[in-house]
Order: structure tokens, then C-alpha cells, then sequence
């Protein structure tokens, strides 16, 4: 039992602060092989292309689209593809009232999922860089930019932007969502600095068109499938925090909730529709995409693991953590059941840990019972 105790503990220890720790030490004693290249400015700037894929949003896609059209490139070589994955607004209407050139609008008569509104974009595009971007964040003004200045080198087939949080009046929970995704993006940067990115911003990234695969029906990930299968074809996913887009932070749990359970959920996929993720000779990312994406997944089964053996196990250490752990869910109970002792800090954030757990356990839920359909059109992110 105490084997089981401690392999665990020092499981969810790794996940959490082990795997940061070790890419800080990569960077700091300046341990990896491939370093990244100094930033360089690409004199002739390429055609590109930006797609965005749009289910139902009358309110917001005139303002991306003239987002897009105020970027600091140059007008002639931007191409916005618009794709209206089966909207049943005036989603379409308001596009072709927009008297903007190389504006393309591509109208899918049925709701078939983000993935093949992609694809359709990506088909239509004839710019050497595409930029993926959704409909509610904006851009800053020299966001493309800094996207497309980073593929001067030619190592590189990916981009990450950074997405940067802003503070919403209505939001309960903006402390909890900050740390996190700050912590998070710290993550992001040291994995570019010292190799390549697990995945990308899906509001701001891009790749070198004839990098791009197909994604299939249903993936909820492009944002990771894209950038891993640009990895595995040898080149890098690099995070620049010049490349910024913004957005709001979520409002409440029941938000974050929903966001979070579609993630998760698309990341128990991922192993699905790419299983060569999880070989060690195909991707070269395999220990980072363990532990970045896969051992996150496993931490909730890790923690009842580790509750049930500490409690079998004898020994004033197994007592104490069996005690930690009580007062800690009980927080966490109080957290759910009675909203106003989240006005604590230390409640709120053992909520949100717990919170954030549990939807990776809903997420298996759903993916195994082929649930995955439903969480694309639940992506609070789209509405």
C-alpha cells in the first residue's frame, strides 16, 4: 500500500510542479539541442490567409472580420475565408453586406462540426501562412505580424500566439482563471524556449499551408491535433508572446465548467484519432505531451488513489495526509454547497482545483460514450 501511496503522490507531484520544474532546468542550464533562433523580421512579407470558423455569430463577425482588415500587413496580401458551419442567424447576411476585398465566405448548409468547417477553409486558401483565429477574441494590431515574422525560420511550421485575459465585471471567478492560465502559458513559453510547444492558442496560431492534414469529423483539438502533426512531420510549434489576441475571462464556474470539459474531453480524444502520439519513435514530443495533456487526465484517479491507500496504510505520516486530504475536500465542499465561502482565496482556489479535476473525469464520461458532438456546440468560447 504505501508503494501505491507514494507513487502516486509523486505522480500528481510531477504533473504539477515536476514537469515545470524540469523545463526550467532545460532553459536555465541551457540543456536542450535545439535552441530557439534569435527573433528575425521576414523583409518580404507572404500572402497569408485567415480562417475563422463561425457557427451563429451575427453579433461578433463583422467586428473580427474589421479586426483582421486593421492589422499592421499589408491589406493586398491578407485573405479572410470565412467559414458559417450551418448558422441558422444572419451570420452570412451581415458578411456580404461588409464591402471588404479578399473576403471569402464559404456557407455550410448543415452544423457539421469545427473540424471540417476547418478543413473547408483551409481549401480554399491560397496564402503560404494560415492563420487560425474564432470569432469573439480580438486581435492586437500587429498580432499577425509577429505571427508571421517568427517563420523566418525555416525550422519552424507552427506558431502560438499568447491570449491575454482581460478583467469582466460579471466574472466570479477571475483571480482562479488568472493563476491558472498564467501558469500555464509560463509553461507554453518554457516548452518554445527550449524545443517545441504541446499544441497551440487555438484563438491566435499558424502554420505553413503545406504543413496542414486534414482534421477529422468531430476533433475538438485543432488546436493540439494541428500543431502535433506539424511536429511529427519534423518541424517546431514555437509560442510568441509578441503575437497577442484578447478575450474576456470567463464570468462564472458554470462557464469555465463547460470550456474546461471540452478541452478535456478533446484531449481523451486525441489519443483516438492520433494513437502514434503515444509512441516514443513517432512523436518527439511524446514526455512532453505525457505530461502536459495525458498525465493532467489521470490526476483525479491518481488522488482517490492516493485517499484509499492512505487510509489502509498504518503510520502517523499515512494520518496526517489522510487528514490533509479530508480538510481539503471538505473546503472544497463548502466551496460547492455554500457559494459565499468562496469570498475566501483559499477555498475558492481548492474549488476550482476540484472543479477543474472533475470535468477531466466528464470528460471521459463523454468521450466514452460518444458524447463528444454535444461539447462542441456547448464551447461557451462560440457564443
Amino acid at each position: 500500500m504505501e508503494v501505491i501511496f507514494f507513487a502516486n503522490f509523486i505522480f500528481v507531484l510531477y504533473t504539477y510542479i515536476g514537469y515545470p520544474l524540469w523545463l526550467y532546468l532545460i532553459k536555465a542550464f541551457q540543456l536542450n539541442l535545439s535552441p530557439v533562433s534569435t527573433y528575425e523580421h521576414w523583409d518580404c512579407k507572404p500572402n497569408i490567409s485567415v480562417v475563422i470558423s463561425a457557427y451563429n455569430e451575427e453579433k461578433n463577425i463583422c467586428l473580427r472580420v474589421e479586426n483582421i482588415y486593421k492589422q499592421n500587413y499589408p491589406k493586398e496580401k491578407i485573405q479572410i475565408i470565412v467559414v458559417s458551419d450551418g448558422s441558422t442567424d444572419n451570420t452570412v447576411g451581415v458578411l456580404y453586406n461588409l464591402n471588404f476585398t479578399n473576403l471569402d465566405v464559404i456557407e455550410l448548409s448543415n452544423n457539421k462540426g469545427k473540424s471540417i468547417a476547418i478543413n473547408y477553409g483551409v481549401d480554399a486558401a491560397n496564402g503560404e501562412i494560415i492563420i487560425f483565429a474564432d470569432s469573439r477574441q480580438i486581435f492586437d494590431k500587429f498580432a499577425i505580424d509577429n505571427l508571421v515574422r517568427t517563420f523566418s525560420n525555416k525550422n519552424v511550421g507552427c506558431v502560438s500566439g499568447e491570449l491575454i485575459l482581460l478583467k469582466n465585471s460579471e466574472s466570479s471567478i477571475p483571480v482562479e482563471i488568472g493563476t491558472y492560465w498564467k501558469y500555464e502559458k509560463w509553461i507554453r513559453k518554457m516548452e518554445s524556449a527550449t524545443g517545441s510547444v504541446v499544441g497551440a492558442t487555438g484563438a491566435i496560431y499558424a502554420i505553413r499551408r503545406k504543413l496542414y492534414r486534414p482534421l477529422p469529423p468531430g476533433a475538438l483539438l485543432d488546436d493540439v491535433l494541428t500543431p502535433m502533426n506539424i511536429v511529427m512531420q519534423g518541424y517546431r510549434c514555437i509560442f510568441n508572446s509578441k503575437a497577442v489576441a484578447y478575450d474576456l475571462v470567463s464570468k462564472d464556474i458554470t462557464q469555465e465548467w463547460t470550456r474546461k470539459v471540452r478541452t478535456l474531453t478533446g484531449n481523451w480524444q486525441l489519443l483516438y484519432f492520433s494513437p502514434s502520439l503515444l509512441l516514443p519513435w513517432r512523436n518527439p514530443l511524446w514526455g512532453r505531451f505525457l505530461a502536459h495533456k495525458i498525465f493532467r487526465l489521470l490526476v483525479p484517479f491518481a488522488l482517490v488513489v492516493i485517499f484509499v491507500t492512505g487510509i489502509l496504510s498504518q503510520g502517523i505520516l499515512y494520518e496526517i495526509a489522510t487528514l490533509i486530504q479530508i480538510v481539503f475536500y471538505i473546503l472544497a465542499l463548502c466551496g460547492k454547497f455554500f457559494p459565499v465561502a468562496r469570498n475566501n482565496r483559499l477555498v475558492n482556489l481548492i474549488y476550482f482545483f476540484m472543479v477543474m479535476n472533475a470535468a477531466a473525469v466528464t470528460g471521459l464520461w463523454k468521450w466514452v460514450s460518444g458524447r463528444c458532438s454535444d461539447v462542441w456546440k456547448s464551447n461557451p468560447y462560440e457564443k
